[in-house]
């Protein structure tokens, strides 16, 4: 079995039935989905917590680590697992103070090298490199190759996301790079959740 796991992403629209949409891919990802980043554009903070609330409660009880993107607030007033931090949303050392020692704080990279290392050195929990693919979810615009997992993975501890148009097609290539995680929203979200994440089971656990 793949020691590889996948870190689902939110549609920007977590209103409505997607609740129970969460707790179907969750279930059915069960041992390889161990982390959710509740991704919302637009809102004010009392909505996001408020459309946080029901999808924390989901992944806490299934032991899946809610983390919030972008607002370190937000994941301190819901007391959230921990933030995701693209280049214009903070510094991870002052996520840590707001957050506490426990909190997962990962910091977006794109294809630099560079930036990774900073990161790393500023405490962070996890690197995200990307976009590996075109994405559907976002518009791309810095590029990676697999080769910098290979570097990454092979250099530093701390462990790296690949991000951008992953699907049960394309992801061999980057977990045999050394993705220690996969990053998954609009694969998941643009069909059936449970197809969606049991084929990316397979393709991982062959």
């Amino acid at each position: 079995m793949s020691d590889r796991q996948i870190y689902l992403i939110s549609p920007i629209d977590v209103s409505g039935d997607f609740p129970s949409r969460l707790a179907r891919a969750l279930d059915a990802g069960e041992g390889i989905v161990t982390a959710f980043q509740f991704r919302v554009k637009d809102i004010d903070q009392h909505e996001a917590a408020r459309l946080a609330k029901p999808l924390q409660e989901i992944c806490a009880e299934r032991e899946v680590a809610f983390i919030v993107n972008d607002s370190v607030s937000l994941a301190k007033r819901i007391g959230a697992d921990g933030v995701h931090l693209g280049q214009k949303d903070g510094d991870p050392k002052e996520a840590r103070e707001q957050l506490g020692r426990e909190a997962q704080i990962g910091v977006t990279c794109h294809a630099s090298r560079h930036l990774a290392m900073e990161a790393g050195e500023a405490g962070a929990d996890y690197v995200a490199f990307g976009a590996f693919y075109p994405s559907t979810t976002k518009d791309t615009e810095h590029t990676a190759e697999p080769e910098l997992l290979s570097w990454w993975s092979q250099l530093f501890e701390i462990p790296c996301v690949a991000i951008g148009g992953i699907t049960s097609e394309n992801c061999r290539p980057l977990e045999h790079a050394g993705a220690d995680f996969l990053a998954i929203s609009g694969a998941v979200w643009s069909g059936d959740e449970v197809k969606a994440i049991e084929a990316f089971r397979q393709q991982m656990e062959d």
